[in-house]
């Protein structure tokens, strides 16, 4: 098979996995309840204490840092390194693949750093700091598909980079310093 063929089909191969699992990334871990009565659901929950209270601020502290750790290292080593490497310019060998792979880790990036704003909420400290980047978030969204198509510039990279230094400060400031954490291929693929 000659190596712009294998390069088509591992190209289809990841953007074909990114479409069929975008989508379970973002599910909702939580389940509703669809029995019996909530005087029942009330009377059988036990009553929060101090150290539930800790443990949960704790544990959300320890998954923002997991999931903007994952975000900063997909964005760094499959967005940021090959963009500054010129991987992404017309012409350039390894390009078509680089971006699909770019395009791969821009929807993680956009969903882990959505994931790790969520977490932030179970800290009061943290949920300050992090609540100014939403918006800097939330324009990430078409990351992932301006990167597939080979449309991304010097601005959108930058906007990427400030973003995730910008995550990693609030962070470092609410006592939750991230570092980046290159994710394996099957968790970039959503696998």
């Amino acid at each position: 098979m000659s190596r712009t063929l294998r390069r088509g089909a591992a190209a289809l191969l990841l953007s074909g996995s990114l479409l069929l699992t975008t989508a379970a990334c973002g599910a909702d871990s939580t389940q509703s309840l669809t029995t019996g009565s909530a005087a029942a659901v009330t009377a059988a929950a036990p009553s929060p204490s101090a150290s539930a209270s800790a443990e949960r601020q704790k544990l959300a502290k320890t998954r923002f840092v997991a999931n903007a750790g994952l975000a900063a290292g997909a964005a760094y080593q499959w967005i940021v390194k090959p963009y500054r490497a010129g991987t992404f310019k017309k012409g350039a060998d390894g390009r078509t693949f680089a971006l699909v792979k770019a395009g791969l880790a821009g929807a993680f990036t956009y969903n882990r750093l959505k994931a790790a704003v969520e977490n932030a909420k179970g800290d009061p400290l943290l949920s300050k700091a992090v609540a100014p980047l939403s918006s800097g978030i939330d324009s990430l969204k078409e990351l992932g598909t301006k990167l597939r198509k080979g449309e991304v510039g010097d601005a959108e990279v930058k906007g990427l980079e400030g973003v995730i230094n910008d995550l990693k400060d609030a962070g470092k400031s609410a006592g939750a310093e991230v570092k980046d954490k290159v994710p394996s291929a099957s968790q970039l693929s959503g696998g």
